[in-house]
């Protein structure tokens, strides 16, 4: 439920203000700990079971959520058990996802049913049941109510990268036969059952689409005037089997409450809310975070180490096999080294800016492709300006390294002035190619990984830092053995 209200007053004094609660926690978005250790306080104590059930009631909701993060098994099953359905409905739609995986399969049996059928949106229903134990969700599942059933096997029967495994059945719909007059009726019908009733939306004989309606316009409409005065026929749809990725930008392009999900058959079968839209593009930001630093998946402060360990070694095998490469290439050039070796000590501030700046490029990158719109002459210009900008910095970086490493050297090692700031300056040529080709990659790399229909993200950071390594030694070293070995003959 989305209006969600505390349906009783305090009874004392020393109660919280729910009302100024429920208004404190829409300002501000946070749960304040105190009424949670309130609430844990209550539930541990000896009060009788209607007194502790009355005293709940003062509470909102989100306070009662927090507070069974720190209650024991036993008295979360307590607390669920005394609670009436109603409340735990509003509980449970508090929580995270995290949060109900976790403790939707400690309820009873009976109040799980109870939980289910009272108006659990069939996507959040579906979770809910595939985070507990098989034998214990068949018995969950035959006990439920036969409407229940269908809309929960509706959505799980499509994958969690479909758009059909989000939607929600609660939706209001009108026939197209209908008069205004009629639809108003049902709509009154309907809504004790539905509480997203901000858009109707209007089928044909066989459960075509046919438009919506707003609920604003049924509203000011005559009561002799046709039903398709008002109704949108161009309203905006989307198919259940389509791709979450490849339609989520589009979504976000719409400022309705709801979109209508139909099938193969364009008959409605769901709706996607505008929270569902909200929550799905932070996921979708969450993974990309996630890929972005080199993990196959989002994890949390409460992951196992197994979880955590499995999800970023993938891409640390990866990364070790690229960075061998490095230092196979760095071998390569131990004559150098062994010939001048003070060069090595300025090896990784060359890599440490290549991989700065790599990175920056494909966070612009990354943020600029998200757009499906996008022609690949933009697409050009975005190389084109990545890498001009890594040009600037390479310039501006490179002469100021140019102009402090050279008095460094002068200082620090036995070589005169000319020949420090010939050093300095291999150093800061060697910075500026490597911030331009790093700044190439960060951008080219995710263009060419969406071309091939592989999600940008995957071009993560440490990649991307990892072949910058590569040539950044491959520059260095060539330009040392080049200027200051051959030409000017150091180390000889």
């Amino acid at each position: 439920m989305d209006d969600r209200k505390v349906t009783h007053q305090p009874a004392a004094e020393n109660r919280p203000d729910t009302r100024s609660r429920a208004r404190e926690l829409e300002d501000h978005g946070k749960i304040d700990r105190h009424y949670a250790a309130e609430i844990v306080g209550l539930v541990r104590s000896s009060l009788a079971p209607a007194v502790l059930k009355d005293k709940l009631e003062d509470y909102h909701e989100n306070d009662i959520a927090e507070a069974f993060n720190d209650l024991h098994p036993a008295e979360r099953a307590r607390l669920a058990t005394l609670l009436d359905t109603d409340q735990l409905t509003d509980i449970f739609e508090s929580m995270d996802e995290e949060q109900r995986d976790r403790f939707f399969p400690e309820l009873p049996v009976k109040k799980a049913v109870a939980l289910l059928n009272k108006g659990m949106d069939a996507d959040t229903a579906a979770k809910l049941l595939r985070s507990t134990g098989p034998v214990r969700r068949d018995l969950i599942v035959e006990l439920l109510d036969p409407e229940v059933r269908e809309d929960i096997r509706l959505v799980s029967s499509f994958t969690e990268e479909q758009i059909g495994s989000h939607m929600t059945t609660n939706y209001i719909e009108i026939p197209s036969s209908a008069s205004v007059k009629e639809a108003m009726r049902l709509l009154k019908q309907q809504a004790a059952e539905n509480d997203n009733i901000q858009t109707l939306y209007v089928l044909d004989k066989d459960g075509t689409l046919a438009g919506a309606i707003d609920l604003k316009d049924l509203i000011i409409a005559r009561s002799s005037q046709p039903l398709s005065d008002i109704v949108a026929q161009n309203y905006p749809y989307i198919y259940a089997n389509e791709q979450i990725d490849e339609i989520l930008d589009e979504l976000k392009d719409y400022s309705e409450d709801s979109i209508p999900v139909l099938d193969n058959d364009n008959q409605l079968v769901g709706v996607i809310t505008g929270s569902d839209v909200l929550a799905l593009y932070q996921e979708e930001m969450e993974e990309d975070y996630a890929r972005l630093a080199g993990l196959s998946a989002q994890e949390d402060l409460n992951e196992t180490l197994f979880r955590s360990v499995k999800k970023r070694i993938p891409w640390l095998c990866v990364l070790l096999f690229l960075a061998m490469g490095v230092s196979s290439v760095v071998g390569i050039f131990e004559p150098v080294v062994a010939k001048l070796t003070m060069v090595a000590a300025f090896q990784s501030l060359i890599l440490d800016m290549s991989g700065n700046v790599g990175t920056q490029s494909l966070a612009v990158s990354l943020r600029v492709l998200t757009d499906d719109e996008l022609t690949w002459n933009q697409k050009l210009y975005l190389v084109f300006k990545e890498t001009r900008t890594g040009a600037a910095n390479g310039f501006i970086i490179g002469l100021f390294s140019c102009l402090v490493m050279g008095v460094y050297i002068y200082v620090a090692y036995p070589y005169d002035f000319a020949t420090s700031y010939a050093i300095s300056g291999v150093i800061g040529l060697s910075m500026l190619i490597s911030m331009v080709v790093s700044s190439l990659f960060g951008t080219v790399i995710p263009i060419l990984f969406q071309a091939v229909h592989v999600d940008p993200a995957t071009a993560s950071g440490p990649l991307i830092t990892t072949i910058n390594d590569l040539t950044a030694v491959l520059t260095y070293y060539t330009l040392v053995f080049v200027f200051l070995i051959q030409v000017m003959h150091l180390g000889g």
